[in-house]
């Protein structure tokens, strides 16, 4: 009985650890994406088109990204997709960060070209690290990355690769279109980030094809029978 009391205690401080680590993580990637934005030398794809929206609308670009990830995680649920605690945490923390940072000016916007490339790839290494602690906590995959999952069960001839350019493309091609800003960091930010990933993963030795997510219905299963587990005790 001591054993399996021990063992209840070590899983439910397990789920407690890497909650911890999956808010850490998605701190982190706000951080980093924030200063992707304040480089001021050109967004992201996924970035462009929540500020594309937010000049159509005059709505704070970290409320937006937040609205947009609901929509799609909403898609994903239609398309089959399984979500997670971390994608969940995605939808809601990431543009409430950036919000928070954007009230207090954490980081002001760069004027010089120098200067922006250095914050842009500051900020694709922040994302990076972000990325490993969020993606570590096996609590599942972002919205767009299951969005991307769904679309390529949906039209599996195409490679992956096309459909995350198909997605990524139209998403900047929007943004674009809603004023958006588009230029070097747009390149630096879509060919660095793979870049910026694999030398923080090859520091910390993580694969992330390893990692077993769970789906948020098989975390809030487990949690409550660990709690009804130990109430009977």
């Amino acid at each position: 009985m001591e054993r399996k009391s021990y063992r209840k205690k070590q899983r439910m401080s397990e789920y407690g650890t890497k909650t911890l680590e999956l808010v850490f993580g998605l701190f982190l990637f706000s951080i980093g994406s924030y200063l992707t934005v304040q480089a001021n030398i050109g967004l992201s794809p996924w970035w462009a088109f929540d500020i594309g929206l937010s000049n159509l609308t005059g709505v704070d670009y970290g409320i937006v990204h937040n609205a947009v990830a609901i929509a799609i995680i909403l898609i994903d649920i239609l398309a089959g997709e399984k979500i997670g605690w971390g994608t969940v945490g995605d939808a809601l923390l990431i543009g409430a960060f950036v919000s928070l940072f954007n009230r207090f000016e954490l980081v002001p916007q760069m004027a010089g070209l120098v200067s922006g490339i250095v914050c842009m790839i500051a900020g694709l290494f922040v994302v990076a690290i972000g990325s490993f602690f969020y993606m570590d906590a096996a609590y599942g995959c972002g919205p767009r990355d299951a969005l991307m999952v769904a679309l390529c069960r949906k039209l599996p001839k195409l490679p992956v690769g096309v459909v995350r350019i198909l997605l990524e493309g139209s998403a900047l091609l929007i943004g674009w279109i809603l004023g958006a800003k588009v230029g070097i960091g747009t390149v630096i930010s879509v060919f660095g980030i793979g870049a910026a990933l694999e030398v923080v993963f090859r520091l910390v030795r993580f694969d992330p094809t390893r990692v077993q997510n769970e789906n948020l219905f098989d975390t809030c299963r487990n949690i409550r029978t660990l709690f009804l587990a130990g109430k009977k005790k």
